[in-house]
């Protein structure tokens, strides 16, 4: 259904008297500065979550050392803490109450600067959790979605304001979650990003780790697992409201003229996706609250009957399932990848047929790709646990419909790159970005295939091998697809530019440490190195000391690591860029800088109240670049129909 809304309607909105700045910018209604407020949130963690991945690779690469800089600020402080007569007299001061708890859960996984093996967990279990949930989905798909898919179907805001806004509130409020986990005592989840139980469920619930005068049984609540848990239970609920607001916004509010093949590619990857959270994530947040209610309240839904801690039979009644946690996260984290890639695979399309100058090939049969995509994504889930004893039958089928969701992703790859063939291509920093995420995902996804036979997944499963493989997906990938976006977008939301030199500083050092960081993964894999080894492998000499490609495992981990701290480096130029263009930027020139086809382009820069000054409508397809015998090498969506911009009958075929 096209959108029925009135200019006059929003010229009516405009009348009202300024809103306070904390409605126009902190609790706003408008999809644009929701759009940008999930960004910087998402840009925040993505770098938090960076930095706690670095504190490991330190640790991999130097065992038993101290980690520069933070390490030996958090073992000073922890010495101080201990020894220092003003810290011990605070303690007495408050009667048997240590007011410096908070301090003590970070420096206590540092003992003398080094990371400790619970230190080593915690980040491990936190950078996996942090930089999917709470930096690549908000970009990928809220931050993305909410600023772009509006303007790009001519809609002057989404469907429902204020669940927009209760949807990155909700998010907010998750994010303080997983913040506070790092300042409970005994720190924050040591379980993994999958939080696998019993494990998960019995982390951090003994007494002797909190300081005394806590009240009895708090420790049920005020631990990192339980605040992981709380938290991703509140993230999950931000992205069923955004997932609803995002289908109804694209069903119902699109302007007149702009039919389902009119949409941009980037519209239908945003609305699958969100299909894939509504239907993926509600089985995962019954399981995080079923969770919440095993450690807080002592049911037992995972917690098997006779288990055994610490020498002891655990106080639970028992006659969970713990494979029935696992079965209920995977049944989301599959289509969770999807929910990773598919806004990235949207944005790549948009910027290859604008820096080709041509349009997408096969822009119904990559439609078609991923909406099988979408369906094939729900009856894979078990491939992630052939090493629960699965039976050969169920173990078959998990094998042919994993093999089989692997050719819509090859229709969608051939297509984006048959669709450089023949171009005009501009190599501007976006389309440096997208091109490169073509063979980085390339390589992701045909790394996946041997791991999709259960005889490959016992051997490889938690090795490096699983690291490389998932991390070209979503590093090199989705991050490399969210930067394009970022350089392609920013001109119109902030009305500069961002310089084309830092970009390609940017482009190029990240391309070239980002596989001298996971490319020697493959290798360790192969070895038989596993990821959780906190001390890079020492301890397991005989696998470890394996010579490949003239190094031993440990050896590469070097490698990698020096790859991981010049990876980091090579941000720099991006983060000076982004912030210093908000105000030193080259102003754009006009409203479509990029000479690109579609709506969002024909909207003031940056947007205003209501996007569009004009009545919208389209008369054409998204990609109609380089028409024979128009005057000009695009004909956007919203030009009137002439003959010379008249496109061939089989333009999007």
């Amino acid at each position: 259904m096209a959108a029925t809304t009135t200019l006059h309607e929003h010229d009516a909105h405009d009348d009202h008297h300024e809103q306070h700045w904390i409605w126009k910018y902190v609790f706003s209604t408008d999809h644009k500065t929701i759009g940008i407020q999930y960004g910087i949130t998402g840009l925040l963690f993505l770098f938090f979550g960076f930095c706690l991945m670095l504190v490991m690779r330190w640790q991999l690469a130097h065992p038993d050392t101290v980690v520069p800089i933070f390490g030996k600020i958090m073992g000073d402080l922890g010495a101080w803490l201990n020894q220092d007569p003003r810290a011990l007299s605070t303690l007495a001061k408050t009667g048997s109450f240590d007011s410096w708890f908070w301090l003590r859960a970070v420096t206590d996984i540092f003992p003398g600067g080094k990371l400790s093996a619970d230190g080593y967990n915690s980040f491990g279990a936190m950078h996996g959790t942090i930089m999917v949930f709470f930096g690549i989905v908000p970009i990928a798909f809220a931050s993305f979605g909410n600023f772009v898919v509006p303007l790009q179907i001519g809609a002057p805001d989404m469907t429902f304001p204020r669940i927009n806004m209760a949807s990155y509130w909700c998010f907010f409020i998750s994010c303080i979650f997983m913040l506070v986990s790092f300042f409970v005592p005994g720190g924050a989840a040591k379980s993994g990003r999958t939080s696998y139980p019993p494990l998960s469920n019995i982390a951090d619930l003994g007494q002797g780790i909190y300081p005394s005068g806590f009240e009895p049984h708090i420790h049920h609540f005020f631990n990192g697992q339980t605040l992981w848990v709380t938290g991703m239970v509140f993230n999950i609920t931000a992205s069923l409201l955004g997932s609803v607001n995002f289908i109804a916004t694209i069903i119902q509010l699109r302007a007149p003229g702009m039919t389902w093949m009119r949409l941009p590619f980037f519209v239908w990857s945003q609305f699958v996706t969100a299909f894939l959270l509504l239907l993926a994530f509600p089985p995962l947040e019954a399981a995080g609250v079923m969770q919440l209610m095993d450690r807080a309240f002592d049911t037992s839904f995972f917690m098997p009957t006779g288990l055994i801690v610490g020498q002891q039979i655990t106080q639970w009644s028992g006659g969970g399932s713990p494979v029935l946690w696992q079965h209920l996260f995977w049944f989301l984290a599959h289509p969770e990848v999807y929910v990773l890639i598919l806004p990235g695979i949207g944005m790549v399309a948009e910027i290859i047929a604008c820096g080709t100058r041509k349009p997408l090939y096969g822009y119904k049969a990559m439609v078609g790709a991923i909406f099988v995509l979408g369906f094939l994504s729900f009856v894979v889930w078990a491939h992630h646990m052939y090493m629960t004893g699965m039976g050969a039958k169920v173990a078959a089928f998990f094998q042919t419909t994993t093999i089989i969701i692997s050719i819509p992703s090859v229709i969608l790859l051939t297509a984006l790159l048959l669709s450089l063939w023949g171009g005009s291509i501009r190599f501007t920093t976006p389309m440096l970005f997208a091109t490169a995420f073509l063979p980085m995902f390339g390589i992701g996804g045909l790394t996946g295939i041997p791991l999709a036979f259960n005889a490959v997944g016992l051997y490889l499963h938690d090795t490096y091998y699983i690291i490389a493989h998932f991390h070209y997906v979503v590093a090199p990938g989705t991050i490399f697809a969210i930067f394009a976006g970022i350089y392609h977008w920013y001109p119109k939301a902030a009305g500069r530019m961002l310089n084309e030199f830092l970009g390609k500083v940017h482009f190029w050092g990240s391309l070239i440490f980002i596989n001298g960081l996971f490319a020697p993964m493959f290798l360790q894999g192969m070895a038989g190195m596993h990821r959780r080894w906190y001390d890079g492998g020492a301890t397991y000499e005989q696998l470890s000391n394996q010579v490949v490609m003239g190094r031993t495992g440990i050896e590469w981990n070097s490698v990698i690591s020096t790859s991981a701290f010049l990876l980091c480096a090579a941000q720099l130029p991006f983060i000076f860029n982004f912030f210093l263009s908000m105000k030193f930027g080259k102003k754009v020139p006009n409203d479509n800088p990029w000479d690109a086809t579609t709506v969002e382009w024909d909207t003031p820069t940056p947007p205003g109240h209501g996007n569009f000054t004009k009545e919208i409508k389209v008369y054409r397809g998204p990609y109609e670049y380089s028409i024979p015998g128009a005057d000009k090498d695009f004909t956007p969506q919203t030009e009137l129909p002439s003959d010379k911009n008249k496109p061939p009958a089989d333009a999007h075929h």
